[in-house]
């Protein structure tokens, strides 16, 4: 049974599935990764999981549900795990037994084969797995857990090539949709992306001998390491002895990375393709209050993804700009909420309206996304309730209309505002005097595409606004899901 129960003002938000540290030529790397997991924590809060590898005890391992903090902080359960090679990994479950994980879903996921261990760990999200995993099990492969990444290990383990760098691209070659990976063996650290660089994937150096590979700079700033790049999409890097090697290990593909990175994922201080993910926050606030200006007193955020946006929007439009609603900060996911009239406070338990700042204003509330929208109904309810004059919502972000598939936990599509509605339903259906999201065009020309997007290449996947698939999700398909019709 899962021990946390998540949040209402967090069910109403898309989620990452999850992140990825490693870590090699460090004494005590686990340690490292631990922090360098901590530093990732926005991408998984479910649970996390290290392994880590020594010579003499040989390769080691920790899982468990709930926060790094509360975990990978003890000194008893980091004893466990010595050696200088070290790889880790936080999630949320896009993939698997969604809200009912059991422990063996939790990565890295291990593997022995006959050349030794191998250990990975995976973000994103494998289009193709249910009928991978219907062929491995006619094949004899025995599965562990639910999760689409154990895919890879039983691919590598059918794979016939003679070292685990080249089963791994044996296994990725095989493999559709959003991967990058994190692996180890016992002498080496492996990071792969996909050939679409869906997901991020960095490597950083630390000292004189020790190498790091993270989703994000943010990560890599905690342990005291040096950015050093980017894993290119479609690149596989394996580093041992103090050396980098990079494999091109697939057919070259025009890079489609994951523009909700840039929106809502990622921390505001990591880079991302050489942008701070900050000012390109700070820039789709701009652009919208080009886009869709109004006559108003004050430019809100709703924390916090949210506050770069706004405080773009209030510069560009001249508005003041005030934090008219707070977070409990010490308010976590995991709140358990014991009675209904407890779970009907909803959002109020996280979020608290500031009402002498409020209180007849003509309010423009900036947020990251509307999802289903119930969150966005709860937090009108609340500036109305503090006295706002109007409440005008201003979306960071084009319209959620699709699912993803690459490794992001979405809603069914009919479950989605945006799919069932246009944008003045939507604005009628919240209630709020005003309703506008920023145009797809407008968001490229945020992340830096000054002519905006362009439909035949578009730079990065936005298929959750668009419904443009760079990968069709195959097994989706199996089950029924209608892609939309080519225009």
């Amino acid at each position: 049974m899962r021990p946390f129960l998540s949040h209402p003002f967090d069910d109403d938000k898309l989620k990452e599935e999850c992140g990825v540290f490693g870590v090699i030529g460090m004494a005590d790397a686990s340690s490292f990764v631990a922090l360098g997991l901590h530093a990732l924590q926005h991408r998984g809060q479910e649970a996390g999981g290290i392994v880590s590898y020594d010579p003499e005890q040989g390769f080691n391992s920790a899982r468990r549900f709930g926060y790094v903090r509360d975990n990978f902080t003890k000194a008893d359960v980091m004893a466990t795990l010595p050696g200088e090679l070290a790889i880790g990994h936080v999630r949320y479950s896009t993939a698997g037994s969604k809200g009912s994980t059991a422990i063996r879903d939790v990565q890295p996921f291990f593997g022995e084969f006959s050349m030794g261990g191998a250990a990975i760990a995976h973000n994103g999200n494998l289009t193709n797995a249910a009928a991978l995993r219907r062929e491995l099990i006619e094949r004899g492969s025995i599965f562990q857990s639910s999760s689409d990444s154990e895919c890879i290990i039983h691919l590598m383990a059918r794979s016939i090539q003679k070292t685990i760098p080249e089963r791994i691209k044996d296994a990725l070659r095989r493999v559709e949709g959003a991967f990058s990976v994190v692996a180890m063996t016992r002498t080496k650290l492996i990071g792969v992306r996909d050939p679409l660089g869906v997901r991020p994937l960095v490597l950083g150096r630390i000292g004189d001998h020790g190498w790091a590979l993270s989703s994000e700079t943010c990560a890599l700033d905690i342990i005291g390491a040096e950015f050093i790049r980017e894993i290119d999409p479609g690149e596989m890097v394996v580093i041992e002895n103090n050396k980098v090697e990079s494999f091109r290990p697939f057919s070259p593909a025009k890079s489609r990375f994951c523009i909700f990175e840039h929106v809502y994922f990622s921390r505001p201080d990591s880079i991302l393709g050489g942008r701070s993910v900050y000012e390109t926050r700070r820039q789709i606030g701009v652009e919208l209050a080009r886009e869709a200006p109004v006559e108003a007193d004050l430019v809100c955020p709703v924390p916090d993804s949210g506050t770069p946006a706004a405080i773009g929007f209030a510069a560009e439009s001249g508005i003041p700009f005030g934090l008219g609603i707070t977070r409990n900060q010490y308010m976590g996911r995991t709140f358990i909420e014991p009675t209904e009239q407890i779970r009907n406070m909803g959002v109020r338990l996280k979020l608290n309206v500031n009402r002498a700042l409020i209180k007849g204003k003509r309010v423009i509330l900036v947020d990251d996304s509307v999802v289903r929208g119930t969150t966005s109904r709860k937090i009108k309810d609340m500036i109305l309730d503090a006295g706002a004059a109007e409440v005008h919502f201003r979306i960071a972000s084009p319209p959620t209309a699709w699912p993803c598939f690459y490794g992001v936990d979405t809603p069914e599509r009919e479950k989605l505002l945006a799919a069932t509605m246009s944008e003045d339903e939507m604005r009628d259906w919240i209630g709020v005097d005003s309703l506008k999201f920023i145009s797809l065009n407008g968001l490229y020309r945020a992340a830096g595409e000054a002519a905006g997007r362009d439909p035949a290449n578009p730079r990065y996947c936005d298929a959750c606004f668009s419904g443009d698939y760079p990968v069709a999700p195959s097994d989706k398909i199996e089950e029924g899901f209608q892609m939309k019709a080519a225009q």
